[in-house]
């Protein structure tokens, strides 16, 4: 099975950018392209080749879905599994998210001591 190494993140916010970035490179050791937007995202994706994608549901401009779109129509992130981290976490909107291509939905605030392994296991159930 393939190891998880690099992630392509996608949020709007600073201070969730500063935590996530501690969670996910300083514990979690994995390598992070952090993007401030989905244009962003879209402009990096392509030269940073993730091994997943993690993004923020609501953004200014393109939102989380319309970015996860636009990726999934690049060749070579197509088959790249998504992860939404959103506060929306109703069974509804984790089905909703899943619909569109997602293969979970991570609920915040989140645990930054956590965060790693729950992505880990995402990764890990995805590949079974």
């Amino acid at each position: 099975m393939t190891e998880l190494k690099r992630i392509l993140y996608v949020e709007d916010e600073a201070d969730i950018r500063e935590v996530t970035k501690l969670a996910l490179e300083t514990i979690g050791g994995l390598t992070l392209e952090i993007c401030e937007s989905g244009q962003m995202a879209i402009d990096k994706a392509q030269d940073f080749n993730p091994d997943l994608v993690l993004l923020d549901v609501m953004m200014p401009g393109m939102d989380g879905p319309t970015t996860m779109a636009q990726l999934k129509k690049m060749p070579e992130l197509a088959a790249v599994p998504m992860v939404f981290m959103t506060a929306k976490v109703q069974p509804q909107e984790v089905e909703n998210f899943k619909s569109l291509g997602a293969i979970d939905v991570i609920s915040k605030p989140f645990d930054p001591m956590t965060l790693a392994d729950q992505i880990r296991n995402l990764w890990d159930s995805h590949h079974d």
